[in-house]
Order: structure tokens, then sequence, then C-alpha cells
């Protein structure tokens, strides 16, 4: 790939760009945003490579996306990202669409033998035998004129993994594991994977595990409440209310004023604004009827028997996974192999390539259809069970 790197802020130039490339049938895709001040993250650069072309596009100098929007939801397109989870995220708030089909670097580097979510740096050094740059990874990227080195350290986010990638898609290939992707590729694709849930932002308030049933039920209405504010104000949560305040509303559910002007973290400001409101949340919360508080998510309690027999699972999984010469944990979690050995059919560890790598055997072991010999002082797994 040239090394020149073509810094796009007008019109025209996007629209050329993006005709250029639009019959590469791939294209290497980063995102460089600040969110610190904000709700939503505010895109500030996205950078683009093919094999013989390379781009650092200024969205906050351009009028719209459009040709750029164009390109990046052409089902003949494949676009190449590392962790894909954020710059999908912001691409589907710019753009009205998830970015699609996608192949993502990281995942794929798990069934490469790379461990399990791999950085792009240790990605690009263990497949390019590179070394990055790291100098700029706190930049405000919101800030102009962006300097030259800034440039190339974004630009370097999509030049060595446009070099990258068909290294990996062929080798991937080789190995018979292309395919194995396509349904994880696919799920990406998903907007609901992207767009907030104010019913489940309890969830995410840290502490909530410590919390009676009753008293999750006033943090799930404050939770969603304090995430609607800050959407429709396009504000950072803790701006709202910081995670602790609703902690200790939950806690001690204050019924008036008086008693709402204890709780530390609320200043005379804060009540004058928010404390009815506050107040009506705690009310609302608290007088639901039992059957619609809400629940912590499943703590598994595993009979003797049953942990004996994870124990052994997960030794399957190790065997499985040193004989592909991938992770363990790209495969599976202990929780996962908990779900199976519990009769859950609906693991990710019976579906897809993890089925195929270990998952099936499991349960077929489970299901006596296989069993476990030592030979030479290794594992084996023999068909049949007699």
């Amino acid at each position: 790939m040239t090394g020149e790197i073509r810094f796009i802020d007008t019109a025209p130039d996007l629209e050329a760009f993006c005709h250029e490339i639009a019959d590469a049938g791939w294209v290497a895709l980063d995102t460089e945003f600040i969110r610190e001040k904000t709700y939503y993250p505010r895109l500030c650069l996205i950078q683009l490579a093919t094999d013989t072309a390379l781009a650092c596009i200024d969205p906050m100098a351009l009028p719209d996306l459009g040709p750029l929007a164009e390109l990046l939801h052409d089902p003949s397109v494949t676009k190449v990202v590392h962790a894909a989870h954020q710059d999908l995220e912001i691409l589907l708030q710019e753009t009205g669409q998830v970015p699609v089909p996608v192949f993502d670097t990281q995942v794929a580097a798990s069934l490469l033998g790379y461990g399990d979510q791999i950085g792009y740096a240790r990605l690009v050094e263990a497949v390019l035998g590179r070394s990055l740059e790291k100098g700029h990874a706190r930049t405000d990227w919101s800030l102009r004129p962006l300097e030259p080195e800034q440039l190339t350290y974004a630009a370097d986010d999509v030049r060595y993994l446009a070099e990258a990638y068909p290294i990996m898609v062929r080798t991937l290939r080789d190995l018979g594991r292309l395919a194995w992707l396509e349904e994880d590729f696919r799920a990406l694709g998903e907007p609901d994977r992207y767009r907030p849930d104010p019913d489940a932002a309890w969830l995410r308030v840290k502490g909530y595990q410590h919390l009676k049933p009753q008293q999750l039920a006033v943090l799930r209405h404050l939770a969603a409440w304090r995430e609607r504010q800050a959407m429709s104000r396009d504000l950072p949560r803790r701006w709202v209310l910081q995670d602790d305040v609703l902690l200790e509303l939950a806690r001690r559910q204050p019924g008036d004023m008086r008693a709402l002007g204890k709780v530390r973290g609320l200043d005379e400001r804060t009540l004058g604004r928010l404390g009815n409101d506050l107040l009506s949340l705690i009310r609302e919360g608290a007088g639901l009827p039992r059957g619609d508080w809400p629940r912590l998510p499943d703590r598994r309690t595993l009979e003797p028997e049953q942990e004996a027999l994870v124990d052994v699972a997960m030794g399957i999984l190790r065997h499985q996974a040193r004989s592909n010469e991938i992770s363990p944990a790209a495969i599976a979690a202990r929780r996962d192999v908990e779900a199976v050995v519990c009769g859950d059919r609906e693991s990710d560890l019976l579906h897809g390539w993890r089925a195929r790598l270990a998952g099936d055997a499991i349960r077929a072991w489970l299901g006596g259809d296989i069993r476990l010999r030592v030979r030479e002082g290794r594992l084996v797994l023999d068909q049949g069970a007699g």
C-alpha cells in the first residue's frame, strides 16, 4: 500500500475517494471520537484503507457523509474492523444503518490462535511483525488542525489492518475456518446491539448486586429516568446523577425533601431542580408489587455432582482448544460450560464454531456417546461409550 495519507475535508474529495474505492471488495475502517462530555459519541475522524488507498476523512468539516454512507452500506463491500462494536455504534448513529457485512479481526484472531480479545497493536505484531506508535492514544481528536503525526497515528490503525486482513483470510481459509465466523459477523450487523435500553440501565450501575429486590425496583426506575435524561440532554450519565447517589436513593428511599436532602451527593441546586422527580420515582419503584421487582441475573447454584461434571467438561474444553491451537477463553467461559451441564440448549457453546470445536464434544460426553481415556499421559476422546 502507498504510504501517502489523503486528508479529506471537502464534499468533492469525499465523493471522488469513495468512487475510487467502490469496487475494492473490502475496506479497512476505523474511527476516532470523543464522548467525555456527551452521552452520544462525537465522531471526529474516519480512517479508510484498501490495498492501494489510504485516507483520513474529517466529518467535522463535511456537510454530510452521504457518499461514505453509500459505500459503508454497500453489501458487496466488506468492512474490516478491529473490535468493531464502538465503530459500528457510532456509524449507526451517524448514518442510520450498521455497516455490513463486517469482518472483525479481533474475533477472527481468536480462531487463529492469537488469544481472546487481542488488542490491535498485538495483532499487528503477531500477523505482520511490526510495532505501532502509541504516543497519541489520548489525543483530543476534536481539536483542529490535526498535526501530521496525529494523522499518521490515526492512519496506521487502518494501514496495517489492510495488510493483515488478506493474510488472516487466507490462513482461515487454509484451516477451513473462514465460514465458522459467519454467524458471529452476522450478529454484529444487528442494530439492537448498539441502541440504548433505558429499562436495562440499572444493570450498569456499579454496586447494584448488593441491593435487595425491592431496592432494585427503585434503582431500575431511577436508572431508566437518568438514562432518558442523559439521552435527551446529550450528557454523560454521571453529569445527571452519579452511580453512588442512585444506589443510596434506592437503599434509603427517602419519602420527603428533608430526608432527600440528607443523601450524600445531592446539593441544594440539584434538590431544587430534581427533588420532586426523584421522590416520585422512588415512590413508584417502591410501590411496585413483588411480582414486578427486577431479578438479579441468574447465578447458577450447582450441586456437587454438577460441579464435578463442569470440572471434567472444562478439561474437554481445554483439550479441544489445545488440539486446535486456540485459547480456551476464546471458545467459552466456565459459566457457558455450566449452562451446558445444566441443560441450557441456548448456550453459545452449542452454536456455530464453538459447538464444532468443543460444545458438541461436551454434550456427547454428557450424553454418554463418547468416553475419556488417558493414553501416554494425554487425554483422548473416544467415540462410543462401550
